[in-house]
């Protein structure tokens, strides 16, 4: 199957942490303008808003290969390093039937329907939105998706790897846990703790001005939503993730 051709009903999925963007003259854009409205940009919870990102997902010295590191930087529209497009887009379901995600992944993230002619594994139900977000310097895709470079364990640093291949590069949002005002976790696809899985991560007490640059990791997601009485429950912000498309709100 070729995801490619679910990208809109992943656009729409994604609305759980894609907001709405404002386009104006002076708005200020996380993407070059050869890239422009087809580029998305993911930030943390810690830095910033929706409306202004202070800082969103980045290549670290603009470097097209596999294994470079993934970190945060600050908000520009000239920074092709800033530049990334939806690979794939689609239901966690789509990518088991396309053999990227395990069985077990798709049983608790993709509603466990299971393939054609099989009974359903699961429930049928919270088939969560899955995705691969591709380095595009200048719109140009680069074919590496950030992802891990193996099965995710905690602390292993997030990289460029080729999209499509593997789970490895397949991010979830975790609609269990969807926080108010749009923030996610984000479950590695290679996930095998459905406990407590695997999540997109910044790095304990980094900031992104940090030299050398902390690169984005992923830990076991640390609590749940709405527990403790607070927006984001018991789950730590460093683990909750925001995205926009195009140009961002001035």
């Amino acid at each position: 199957m070729n995801l490619k051709s679910r990208a809109a009903a992943g656009f729409a999925a994604l609305a759980l942490i894609a907001a709405p963007v404002a386009v104006g003259a002076s708005a200020a854009s996380a993407a070059t303008p050869s890239c422009g409205t087809n580029c998305i940009e993911v930030f943390n919870h810690d830095f910033g808003t929706h409306a202004h990102p202070a800082f969103v997902l980045d290549t670290l010295k603009q470097s097209e290969r596999a294994g470079t590191a993934q970190i945060l930087f600050r908000v520009s529209n000239s920074d092709p390093a800033e530049d990334y497009t939806f690979s794939y887009a689609g239901l966690t379901s789509d990518f088991f039937s396309a053999g990227l995600v395990s069985a077990a992944v798709d049983l608790h993230y993709g509603g466990g329907i299971g393939l054609p002619g099989e009974p359903p594994a699961g429930d049928g139900f919270n088939d969560d939105a899955a995705f691969e977000v591709q380095y595009s310097p200048y719109g140009v895709d680069s074919g590496l998706c950030a992802g891990v470079a193996f099965t995710a364990v905690a602390g292993e640093g997030v990289t460029l790897q080729p999209c499509g291949t593997s789970a490895k590069t397949v991010w979830i949002v975790d609609s269990a846990d969807t926080v108010t005002h749009g923030y996610v976790p984000l479950i590695n696809g290679s996930d095998t703790n459905f406990s407590h899985p695997f999540v997109l991560t910044y790095p304990s007490s980094a900031y992104p001005t940090d030299s050398p640059r902390p690169q984005l990791e992923v830990t076991n997601l640390t609590g749940f939503q709405g527990a403790g009485g607070l927006p984001q429950g018991t789950i730590d912000s460093s683990q909750l993730f925001g995205a926009d498309t195009g140009v961002l709100a001035p």
